[in-house]
């Protein structure tokens, strides 16, 4: 009894503690969502209200029809779809490479790729900013969409080149057997099984391009090419913070993120523990 009321203790208190970490993480949101719903006579309004009363939209039909998010809305559209598919063009075949061929400097080769992604953001800003411009590349999606591409390219090697390890080489030799080409087999038999680590490297890099700030801030300068986190930035200015239209520009920010997260989130989950098993 002693050990089972010991256990019960333990497992009551790491559940108290998640609930209290979850607390910590989602109060921010709940906060920045209800100032969205807000009048403006209430944002400011102290004490704080804690529910708007009555709620309302102003806030976001302002920053869609009378600001510029729907222009940074879609450069991060295209930017964030167009490297994350070019990262997982060149990933995948990477990545099976390594997981089923050997030769001379594969470890090294491994090694290299994993340093570069330990690399911090912030020491290569100049040297990217440098190369933009000096290719003409500054200021347009296309620079950004290269420097993002490679930018995922390190993770999602590590991560699939893990999984496709994990798939049974057996299967493939036995489509060679029946007259398929290696090329054939890996489109044929191991991509479809790799479903849900294509699926967990894609919400990884999706995350972090559009979630990305300093990229951004650093290789585009217009209107027309800003992307969304540099775009919330314009809310605050000299003359103060639109707090109700910052957090509706938040808030829009965030749902796509976060219903691709929750759609997709057991696809990340077995992606990166069936990755974790021979990486």
């Amino acid at each position: 009894m002693n050990g089972k009321a010991a256990r019960s203790v333990g497992t009551i208190f790491f559940v108290l503690a998640a609930l209290g970490v979850a607390a910590l993480a989602l109060f921010p949101l709940l906060w920045g969502l209800t100032t969205s719903l807000k009048p403006a006579d209430q944002i400011l309004a102290y004490p704080p209200l804690w529910v708007p009363n009555p709620p309302t939209l102003q806030s976001f039909r302002e920053v869609w029809q009378q600001s510029n998010l729907p222009i940074y809305f879609r450069n991060s559209i295209i930017v964030t779809s167009a490297s994350v598919i070019f990262a997982l063009v060149l990933s995948v075949h990477a990545a099976y490479g390594l997981a089923r061929f050997s030769f001379r400097g594969k470890a090294a080769l491994m090694v290299g790729l994993l340093a570069t992604s330990m690399i911090p953001g912030v020491a290569i800003l100049v040297p990217l900013y440098n190369l933009a411009v000096h290719t003409g590349l500054y200021d347009k999606r296309l620079g950004m969409i290269i420097v993002y591409t490679a930018w995922n390219v390190p993770t999602l090697v590590w991560l699939l080149k893990g999984f496709f390890e994990s798939i049974p080489a057996e299967l493939e030799e036995a489509a060679l057997v029946d007259g398929c080409s290696r090329l054939r087999a890996f489109y044929l038999i191991v991509l479809p099984m790799s479903r849900p680590g294509l699926l967990a490297g894609s919400i990884m890099a999706i995350m972090f391009v559009w979630n990305d700030f300093l990229i951004g801030f650093t290789l585009a300068i217009s209107e027309q090419r800003r992307l969304l986190p540099v775009g919330l930035f314009t809310y605050i200015s000299n003359y103060g913070v639109e707090w109700g239209q910052l957090m509706a520009a938040t808030v829009i920010a965030l749902l796509p993120i976060v219903i691709a997260f929750f759609l997709l989130q057991r696809f990340l989950v077995q992606g990166l523990m069936s990755g974790a098993v021979k990486g």
